[in-house]
């Protein structure tokens, strides 16, 4: 979609609007004055100082001439003496990371009208600012300053591209200062295309990482600087002491998800590894289309090289299946139109507006008619009391505490809702949001507030709720199932605990010496009956993977299929001194395909739910690299 759209603006704007002009800093500066800001809007992975100290010397402004400070608690006062001191001398001053500093931005505001005034004003004085987009950021300054935004490159060709013509590569007396110099240059290109690769895995989303990292410049630059203080320093490769300072130090600093640093320190062992230095052959992709060279002695050998690379790589080369390709158009599509509904006015025409309410009056009416009445806990803590052999039954009765609180949120609401719209009472800021979400066909932020995690569009997410309604009583009519939906569960670690719990108790083994063994079995629901310690679990996906049920091992997806369902598996506890590590991906299984979540109250992610080995006949990092996870629920 997002190619047709551009096509689109092509045809009938230019290929102006769709193509970002170079960056032009001495452009810009010749654009303003002393009293008129310029202002540097930040993008991930962009860092623009190194390119405007490199500017100021140019132009003859360096050391005290030109003063840097980064926004925070406490600099505000520290930044005005900057300030006051360059309108005078006429230096520049560089306010960096606007906002992180919210509070001070008035203050800011009201310096750039009553102070840097031309009567005050030194006429070679210009103020620098760095910031992300910000509604904090004062809108006077936006209009006035000289606005600027230099983007990470696209695409893996351009960004190598860029690393091999930036500070420091660009320097000769860098680039041949290594007394190690087959080592070095390959060493460098890995690290190179090792800095490409991490950036570019943000754009297929959850796959390439849980929360897209703001991976930089900086982070190449002293990289390759450690890189060759080490390799002259050191008679042997220091491989590992690099690792360590690039995986854990330098792009791990950023890196805030234990998976995310699994999968950073995995890439990371691709390209700095003896076989680069070593193997003539050694290939950093499965296709062989990518390596370091080896008779480049030039900076300019490595950029010829580097022009023969694809514009466009497959996703092979970023260790993911060519399905990624899907899901990121799926991402990108989504995201466009997402921003193009928020952007339609809320109200609707008259003719329009009695139309719509109408639609939702009926909406509110059928979604009513289909939730079954809150669950009555009085007479199911009398049929499944609380009691030490069987902790599924405090499991059970926390579930419908927390359902109850959800359905008879979702119940008021729309009782109210329908009151409001026949004008019996006043439509609230709250019910109004609730009237735009079910018009969007959104899960309302009022609902969601009280919600278990769900992606699902409203139709499908009122359908899944009534699923789960459904199998709470069942369990409650007949008794705990034998085979128990993992997805249902509201907080799903509470059933885990239970399952753990059960065991612990009936062995007298500590709960916390205890972990899971995984069977993953070949049976279908009707054929099991209940385990003797343990429980039986369905309703996973696999995204990026899929599990054979022939050899039972976990196999390549098929072509444009991105999920696949796992079997029943029997989640058996066991000490953890006796689980014995066998030939498996150790897969996380998320609530989600966001992937992403926060550490709540309870110690306990709002998405992450457990680990769980999976048989496979493929190196652990294989599956790494591809962003193999399992999820409770899908997004459709």
């Amino acid at each position: 979609m997002v190619p047709a759209v551009q096509e689109y603006i092509v045809k009938n704007l230019g290929s102006n609007y769709v193509e970002p002009p170079p960056f032009d800093l001495a452009g810009s500066y010749s654009d303003s004055n002393c009293c008129i800001p310029l202002i540097f809007v930040l993008s991930p992975g962009a860092d623009p100082m190194a390119g405007l100290l490199k500017f100021g010397e140019d132009m003859s402004y360096s050391g005290d001439r030109i003063q840097t400070i980064s926004l925070g608690q406490g600099q505000g006062p520290i930044a005005i003496n900057m300030i006051n001191a360059a309108l005078k001398d006429g230096s520049w001053v560089v306010l960096q990371n606007c906002h992180l500093a919210p509070s001070w931005m008035p203050k800011l505001e009201k310096i750039c009208e009553e102070v840097i005034i031309p009567e005050n004003t030194h006429e070679n004085f210009r103020l620098w600012l760095t910031s992300y987009p910000s509604e904090n950021f004062p809108v006077s300054i936006l209009q006035n300053g000289v606005k600027m935004t230099n983007e990470a490159p696209k695409g893996l060709r351009s960004n190598l591209t860029r690393s091999y013509l930036n500070d420091p590569i660009s320097d000769p007396s860098f680039f041949n200062g290594c007394n190690k110099p087959h080592e070095w240059r390959k060493l460098l290109f890995g690290l190179c295309f090792f800095h490409a690769l991490v950036q570019e895995r943000r754009k297929f989303g959850p796959l390439g990482w849980n929360i897209p990292y703001e991976f930089n410049e900086s982070d190449l630059r002293i990289s390759l600087r450690q890189l060759q203080m080490f390799l002259n320093e050191y008679d042997d490769l220091p491989l590992a002491a690099l690792t360590y300072l690039f995986g854990e130090c330098n792009y791990g600093g950023r890196v805030t998800d234990d998976k995310d640093r699994r999968l950073l320190m995995s890439l990371l062992s691709q390209f700095i590894n003896k076989e680069v230095v070593m193997d003539e052959n050694y290939k950093f992709s499965e296709s062989g289309l990518y390596f370091a060279p080896t008779d480049n002695e030039t900076q300019q050998g490595y950029l010829d090289y580097i022009k023969t690379l694809p514009l466009n790589p497959r996703p092979e080369v970023y260790g993911l299946h060519d399905n990624a390709d899907i899901t990121k158009d799926n991402q990108e599509t989504n995201l466009l139109f997402t921003s193009i509904l928020s952007t339609l006015p809320r109200q609707s025409s008259s003719g329009g507006g009695a139309n719509s309410s109408q639609v939702i009056d009926e909406l509110a009416a059928d979604i009513l008619s289909k939730l079954p009445p809150d669950f009555n806990l009085e007479v199911i803590m009398n049929k499944y009391p609380v009691i030490y052999t069987e902790s599924m039954n405090t499991v059970l009765r926390q579930e419908l505490i927390r359902y109850n609180r959800l359905t008879s949120v979702v119940r008021r609401s729309l009782v109210d809702l329908r009151k409001a719209i026949k004008g019996l009472v006043v439509m609230s800021s709250e019910l109004e949001e609730v009237f735009n979400s079910m018009l969007n066909g959104k899960v309302p932020n009022m609902w969601a507030s009280k919600s278990y995690p769900s992606l699902k569009p409203l139709g499908s997410y009122l359908t899944d709720l009534i699923v789960r309604l459904k199998f709470f009583q069942t369990w409650i009519e007949e008794g705990p199932p034998i085979v128990f939906w993992l997805s249902g569960f509201y907080f799903t670690q509470s059933f885990l605990t239970g399952v753990s719990q059960n065991y612990a108790r009936k062995y007298k083994i500590p709960i916390d010496q205890l972990g899971f063994k995984f069977e993953f079995l070949k049976e279908i629901e009707s054929d099991l009956s209940k385990p003797e310690d343990g429980a039986y679990v369905k309703g996973l996906f696999i995204e990026g993977a899929k599990w054979d049920m022939t050899r039972m091992f976990l196999g390549e997806s098929q072509p444009k299929i991105l999920f696949d369902s796992l079997p029943i598996i029997l989640l058996k506890p066991e000490k953890q001194d006796l689980i014995k590590k066998e030939a498996s991906y150790t897969c996380p299984v998320y609530k989600t395909s966001a992937r992403r979540g926060v550490l709540s109250t309870t110690g306990h992610s709002t998405n992450f739910v457990l680990y769980i080995e999976i048989p496979s006949d493929k190196e652990e990092s294989h599956w790494i690299n591809r962003g193999v996870a399992a999820l409770c629920q899908l997004d459709d």
